[in-house]
């Protein structure tokens, strides 16, 4: 009886890495991407990474394989589906409910994809396979110093769209990408071909303008940016745009013609939505402590912006609500000890009761001893 199973060590890797989960494997050489490193380059020399510090503090090891690795000679490219069921922008009318993106709703990525990335590491090294000479394998998701989406498109998963995120045939623009730094020799794939043609969906559907030209992201003014990476007062120019958005952002991701062919059952049932976290009540939200926020957000990626973070954001969506019946939760937060979260609270405030607002102001404004709460006090009611 033949043998079906593929016999390269290339085909065997793919076949292995969808049996662990993985919608999409392909491989590239540790060159394959050479104009990378000079895009990003750039974009750091424009100061377009804003507070990511650590995207220039190790811009050599992130520019090329080699930077990080100089043993590295291929790179087996991951991506692990979270195409959702339902239209992430179905909640944007809803502004008594927060939108967190698709992929914070499920299980942290980090967690489960690196677990498939090792099992398939240590299948690789076993006996079974059959490698005749000594190698070494590295596996990284999102930790490291590691430009995934030039990678994964050199190596065929797809391209990189004009919202700079990854685009797949056949999972759309919903995959979590991981990689195998390794020294064995392997056999890249045909690059990935980009297939945007003279679509700009995901150009015009940005709240905030973030892309001053196709696939160019300025993430100074990108929502998923201001909500998560960036730690301080949320710049008043943004706000508005920002709408009920928490947790990130999906627009230019959910616009997407390609996420047609993305189907939910591909997704990996690790990231499948937690009730609590699909559209959680701005009114709990706003009122949540660290040990509320702990317990609320325990085993899913948002744990690591901390209360204030989240708390701030919360504000923000609050004031963008037109509820009026937030107004005394919000009000509850003027004290808060965190200055991002008072200043943030008297804009909310602001658009939310005008006459609570005065007699808080006249009754706080003087006694507060933050520069930045006091500014936000001054020029709220102008907001």
């Amino acid at each position: 009886m033949p043998d079906d199973k593929p016999s390269d060590l290339e085909s065997r890797v793919k076949a292995k890495a969808a049996e662990l989960g993985f919608a999409a494997c392909g491989i590239a050489r540790a060159d394959a991407a050479p104009l990378a490193g000079e895009r990003l380059h750039q974009w750091l020399a424009e100061g377009r990474h804003g507070d990511m510090i650590w995207m220039e503090e190790r811009r050599a090891q992130r520019a090329s394989p080699a930077g990080l690795w100089p043993a590295v000679r291929s790179v087996i490219a991951l991506g692990m589906s979270y195409a959702p069921k339902d239209d992430p922008l179905r909640l944007a009318e809803q502004g008594e409910v927060g939108r967190i993106s698709v992929y914070a709703q499920g299980a942290d990525y980090h967690d489960v994809i690196k677990r498939q990335l090792k099992a398939l590491g240590r299948w690789l090294a076993s006996d079974a396979v059959g490698v005749e000479y000594p190698f070494d394998l590295k596996v990284f998701v999102d930790t490291a110093p590691v430009m995934e989406k030039p990678l994964a498109e050199a190596a065929g998963l797809g391209w990189q769209g004009k919202h700079t995120n990854l685009v797949s045939r056949t999972e759309g623009s919903w995959l979590f990408l991981g990689a195998i730094y390794t020294t064995l020799e392997l056999k890249g794939d045909a690059a990935g071909r980009d297939l945007c043609g003279s679509c700009d969906a995901c150009q015009r559907a940005c709240p905030t303008d973030a892309f001053p030209a196709p696939y160019r992201l300025d993430a100074r003014r990108c929502i998923s940016y201001l909500t998560i990476e960036h730690a301080g007062v949320i710049p008043h120019e943004f706000r508005a745009g920002i709408g009920n958005r928490i947790y990130g952002c999906d627009d230019c991701l959910a616009v997407c013609p390609w996420n047609k062919f993305a189907a939910a059952a591909n997704a990996n049932l690790a990231f499948a939505p937690r009730a609590e976290l699909v559209a959680p009540e701005i009114a709990d939200l706003i009122a949540l402590d660290d040990a509320g926020f702990r317990q609320v957000f325990a085993g899913s990626p948002i744990k690591r912006i901390g209360r204030d973070k989240m708390v701030r954001n919360a504000l923000i969506a609050a004031g963008n609500s037109n509820d009026a019946t937030l107004s005394e939760g919000v009000a509850a937060l003027l004290g808060d000890p965190a200055p991002v979260v008072r200043g943030t609270a008297v804009w909310a405030l602001s658009r939310l009761d005008a006459v609570r607002f005065a007699a808080e102001k006249a009754d706080r404004r003087g006694g507060e001893n933050d520069d930045g709460v006091r500014a936000e006090w001054d020029r709220a009611n102008l907001s």
